[in-house]
């Protein structure tokens, strides 16, 4: 009688051969150059706002006044943001929070141009990131329309850079399957992912025309 033998045919990786490494994905030179460009406008925002925030502090130990450059008038006050209460919001104030995460962003930048590679978790932590910013700048923008009653250019830069980032960030994870979507969805990020952004904006810049419509026909 002839014995049958069975091959057992394990999915386990063999003893001493290594698990394959994790899919790694660099980005390309314009969506480096991209994060570079904003990153760096939201971190120029940021300086300025902390360097006018100081000046302030000072003159109010001095007991002088100091108005910001970009206090142009009743509606468009940077020192009115600067000094209101949710200009720190976490207990110190907000541009230095944008100074460490704009710093970032540069970085990772720099490490694209670099041809530098990363895993699916590095991306979506990025992303998580953005995410965080541009929920934090819409709360911003609700309290300075409908609470401060100003705006501040400088934050309204740092606005345009994070809203920017953020959706071209989720275009590049959605495009190489890091966030599950449908199939028209990364076909739409494939070719237009700059819609969404001038959209997000344009309805924001919507939102600052019809808040203070008196006062701009005026």
């Amino acid at each position: 009688m002839s014995k049958t033998t069975v091959k057992d045919v394990s999915t386990d990786p063999e003893p001493g051969r290594a698990a394959p490494a994790p899919r790694t994905v660099g980005g390309s030179r314009a969506f480096a150059i991209l994060l570079l460009i904003t990153g760096a406008a939201g971190l120029l925002a940021a300086w300025v706002i902390t360097i006018d925030k100081f000046k302030l502090l000072e003159a109010k130990v001095a007991g002088t006044t100091f108005t910001p450059g970009c206090s142009l008038n009743p509606v468009v006050s940077c020192g009115s943001v600067m000094e209101s209460k949710q200009a720190a919001a976490f207990g110190f104030p907000n541009p230095m929070l944008g100074l460490v995460c704009y710093g970032i962003v540069i970085c990772v930048a720099m490490s694209l141009l670099a041809r530098a590679r990363f895993p699916r978790w590095y991306w979506l932590t990025f992303n998580f990131g953005t995410l965080f910013g541009v929920a934090f700048c819409t709360w911003l923008q609700f309290q300075s329309l409908y609470r401060i009653n100003a705006l501040c250019l400088w934050c309204s830069l740092a606005w345009v850079a994070t809203i920017t980032m953020f959706w071209y960030v989720t275009s590049f994870n959605v495009r190489n399957d890091f966030l599950p979507a449908p199939r028209w969805l990364k076909n739409f990020f494939g070719e237009f992912t700059w819609v969404v952004p001038v959209l997000h904006v344009g309805i924001i810049g919507m939102l600052i025309l019809t808040r203070w419509w008196e006062f701009w026909t005026s």
